[in-house]
Parts: C-alpha cells; structure tokens; sequence
C-alpha cells in the first residue's frame, strides 16, 4: 500500500478524499494507465477494448466519472457507462458484455467526501495484487499511451441492473414463487445510495409485494443518512422501523451495496459476521463444499461448517485474496465478515443482493423468523479496533511481537493472528486507510474488548522500545 496525504492506492484500488489528494490530475493519472493496461491487454487477447462504468450515489461521482470516462476513451477504451450501480453489478456487467475490464467509483463505507477507482480485471474480479502493483507503478511513472484523434473509444451507456437481477432469480437454488408464498414484509435502508434503487427492485422480482418492502434513506442523493459503514450504532432507525412496522426483516447496506447487513424480526441488529454464515447454513442444506472467508471473520462459520461435516478455509483480508482461495479449493461458497457473500455459480464478488436472495429462500424455506434463526446461530462478540500507524514499517513491528508467542497458535498470512482456546486476536495494516486494524473475538463483548485493548498496549510499548533502540 502506498500513500500520500490523503491518497492511498492498494490492493483495494485507489481512494480518497476529493479536491484533498483525490483530484482531477489523479483521476486521469490512474485510469490513463489502467486505461492503457486494458487496451494492450484487449489487443493482445483479441477482444474489444470495452471497459464498464459504474458509480455510486456520493455527491462527486458523476463528475468524477466524466474525467475517468474521458480519459479511457482517450486510452483508446470503448465505455459502457452503467451509471448508478453496486459493485456486484459493475461485476456482472464486466462478465455479460465479455469486456476487459471495468471501473466502479466509489468509495465503499468511507464517508461521502471520499472518493475512489475500484478497478476489475476481465472476470470482473478485483485486480491481483500483481496486477495492482502494475497499475500503481503505471500511474505513478504516468505512463498512459494515448490513442489518435481517429481512434478514440466510443461511449454507450445502458442499466444493467436487470441482467443482475435476471441472474440471481436464474440461481438453481431461488425460488420467487415460494418466497412470495410467504408474505414477506421488508424494510430496506438504501443509505440514500445504490442499493436504495437496486433492493426494493430485486425484492419485487423476488416476490415480495410492492405495499411490503418500506424504504428508509433510498433516494440516491449521496448524501447519507447516516455513517456509511452499516454498523448497529449507525442503524438506529432500521432496528426501530422493523418492529414499528411489524416488518420480518430489514436490510442494510454501505453505499456500493456489496455489503449486507440485517435486523431481524424483533429488531435486534444481526451482526454482519453473521451475514455469511447464514448463507452457509442456507446453502449446505442444498449443496455440500468448502467454504472460504478471511482471517478477521468470525469462528461462528466453524461452528456451522462442523454442524454440517464441511470445510472452512482462511484467507488473507481482501476480497481478491478471498477469490484466489476460493478457486485453489473449488468453494462452493465464500465471504468476508463485513456482510459480503460471494457466489461462485453467479460471480466471484461480495454482493449484497445475492446475499438477500439467500436470506429470503431460507426464511421461506424454514418457515421460521430471522429471530428464531439468529437465536439458532453461533455468538460471539467481535471488536473490531485500530491504533494510527506508526513510522514503523507494521511488517517489523508484528514480526517483533510474533516472536513473544512463538509457541501460540498463531497465523502470518495477513499481518498476525494469535489463536487461543475460545477467543483471537487479529492485527493487520488496513488496505484502504493509514491504520493498523486490531480485531478480536470472545464469548463477550467485555472479553474482547479487553483483548484488543491488550495487545493495543504491547504494540504501544513495542513501538516505543523500537523507536529509542
């Protein structure tokens, strides 16, 4: 990951805060090179050079996208400009129209004066990290190759949320008729962003009648109602409005929609550990396989894997580094515990609409409330903390404190996990902001708070005695 002010490029694309280091000049520095790396690629794939577009609701995304959209025609890439759409849609829509890549603007739970290039390869999965140190050291070189004025990309523009929707409802394992059957009433929290057009769409093709799907905060304004990261502090209003409608469930996502978050009948916030975990349980009552989700998730998917005799395998954080697993063991499943759900039979990406289909052929299937089935669940209290990083670089320092739990359970794939008998703890350089990430896990909610706060003490001690060495 490299930053500067207020800019930072990763794994996870390039993000920042607009007109404070996400500027003009960036936009075009960025998507000329990536521009460029698709266009040489498509020629020498011999494919179009079709490059798809889409963005979230946040106040700077259409004229972002008009720069970004401009400078890859420039590039020589043609552009399906898909408009306001979620990430799993951007996708999708990389996969229906066989392009060689596609871009989707947002700056997922970050607030709204962010902003950020989120960029797919031809599978419309996220670059690899190979392929992201190509675009970085790319832009960073400003090395772009434009096109003569005769052959400059084309422009059209189409939704492409039908063709999403059409695949989901397509899925072997949905079944509209029986979830209409079972009279649903759901009210869904669009943080005034694309998933407050893309939830109650799918939810009607669903089955679930027009007068029973209530709409909180989904006009896509960009200006959000709340935090933009679905979390229980920032969803007061949904876990009110659920009981106060007498609705059996409510729907919560961050502002690209490719994370779900639930309430359930009674109001109570289901974590968003738990999001994939009933999708899980849901699919290997159908469909037996490994499952894949990355080290910070919860041990609840354990839990329900050993209930069902199937297989967990961990991933480093990312969603690209969950998809690569997943394709090492042929999961039939994957995710991560910020609410993504990743099916492999639609495409390899964290999608909050295939997540709520899901949700809702199991309840229907069940004929039980999310209630019953939340209380059926595994629990665990996970605190999800941060420390601002230091000079240091955070590969010394949690090398350093690995050494003082040699003989520990413990996990380097991503930063370093220690394992113990009924809790871990989970520290890692966070791919999209300046911090060090400190996770942890126990019975309660105490417990793992006083974990955290634990090693967020050795690392300050161990930071201070490398620094006066």
């Amino acid at each position: 990951m490299s930053t500067n002010g207020t800019l930072i490029a990763s794994i996870s694309g390039v993000r920042g805060i607009v007109g404070d280091g996400l500027d003009p000049s960036v936009l075009v520095r960025y998507a000329g090179a990536y521009g460029s790396w698709c266009y040489e690629r498509a020629q020498s794939e011999e494919r179009a050079p079709l490059v798809v577009v889409g963005r979230d609701a946040r106040p700077s995304g259409e004229a972002c996208a008009q720069i970004v959209i401009g400078t890859l025609r420039g590039m020589g890439c043609d552009v399906l400009d898909i408009g306001l759409a979620s990430t799993p849609t951007v996708e999708m829509a990389v996969l229906d129209n066989n392009a060689a890549g596609g871009i989707i603007l947002s700056a997922s739970h970050n607030p709204e004066e962010w902003n950020a290039l989120k960029l797919l390869n031809e599978k419309g999965e996220f670059l690899t990290p190979e392929q992201g140190d190509t675009i970085i050291d790319r832009a960073d070189a400003s090395d772009a190759s434009p096109v003569r004025y005769g052959d400059l990309g084309s422009y059209t523009t189409r939704d492409a949320l039908p063709d999403h929707i059409d695949a989901i409802l397509a899925l072997d394992l949905i079944d509209p008729q029986k979830i209409a059957a079972t009279n649903l009433s759901v009210v869904v929290d669009g943080i005034n962003s694309v998933g407050g057009i893309a939830l109650p769409r799918l939810l009607h093709r669903l089955g679930v009648a027009e007068d029973n799907v209530h709409c909180l905060n989904c006009e896509p304004t960009g200006q959000f109602a709340h935090p933009a990261e679905p979390r229980p502090a920032h969803l007061t209003e949904l876990t009110n409005a659920v009981p106060e409608l007498g609705a059996d469930l409510g729907l919560a996502v961050d502002p690209d929609a490719d994370r779900l978050a639930l309430v359930d009948d009674q109001g109570r916030f289901v974590l968003e550990e738990l999001t994939q975990v009933l999708a899980a349980d849901f699919l290997w009552q159908h469909r037996k396989g490994p499952f894949v989700t990355n080290l910070s998730s919860s041990r609840a998917i354990e839990d329900v894997a050993a209930k069902h005799d199937q297989s967990v395998y961990r991933s480093a954080v990312g969603e690209i580094n969950v998809v690569q697993r997943m394709y090492e063991v042929d999961a039939v499943l994957g995710g991560e515990g910020n609410g993504g759900v990743i099916v492999p039979d639609l495409h390899y990406g964290r999608d909050a609409l295939a997540g709520t289909a899901f949700v809702l052929q199991h309840l229907a299937e069940t004929g039980q409330p999310l209630s019953a089935l939340h209380d059926a669940l595994p629990h665990y209290a996970m605190v999800k903390d941060k420390l601002p990083l230091p000079d240091l670089p955070p590969e010394r320092l949690l090398t350093e404190l690995g050494h003082e739990y040699e003989e520990a359970d413990t996990s380097t794939i991503d930063g370093l996990k220690i394992n113990f008998p009924d809790r871990w703890v989970h520290m890692r350089p966070s791919n999209t902001e300046p911090i060090l990430r400190v996770y942890a896990e126990a019975p309660t909610e105490d417990e793992a708070q006083a974990l955290a706060d634990r090693f967020k003490t050795e690392l300050r001690d161990l930071i201070e005695a490398l620094e006066a060495a």
